[in-house]
């Protein structure tokens, strides 16, 4: 784990709802989309969500595509509110919440990675990451 005095995700009220939301909806394809907020010092912290579309079509089911065009969406609307695209959330079907190799080898410096577990279209274990020295280090999720 990274040092928790370092790194933390909050999610505002009602996002962790949200994200669970189209992540059940999407089962059992891997589901996607952006964290709108804003980094401090010691934490980041997400204001909005925005679902975004797999374009992954042959393995849906354990991998996803984040559309470009949902990217720029996401990116607008966090300039337009004065805000950044912080990281990226996507579920796990039938799979625990935490990166996968592919994960790693996608991910980005500072964004934050979330990851929902979901089994048999229920969401559960809600779990954030940070890219740190070429791995994946869980950060401090506050909901």
């Amino acid at each position: 784990m990274i040092d928790e005095a370092r790194y933390a995700l909050k999610l505002r009220r009602g996002l962790r709802q949200e994200i669970e939301a189209n992540a059940s909806t999407g089962y059992p394809n891997e589901s996607c989309g952006l964290l709108i907020g804003v980094h401090n010092k010691n934490q980041t912290i997400v204001e909005h969500v925005t679902a975004a579309l797999n374009l992954n079509v042959e393995r849906s089911r354990d991998r996803y595509v984040l559309d470009p065009d949902d990217f720029v969406h996401a990116d607008r609307l966090a300039s337009a509110s004065g805000l950044d695209v912080v990281g990226i959330w996507h579920s796990h079907p039938d799979h625990p919440a935490e990166p996968s190799q592919t994960d790693l080898e996608a991910a980005w410096p500072r964004y934050s990675y979330v990851i929902v577990s979901v089994t048999k279209g229920n969401a559960g274990p809600i779990r954030s990451w940070r890219l740190a020295n070429g791995r994946f280090e869980e950060e401090r999720l506050e909901l």
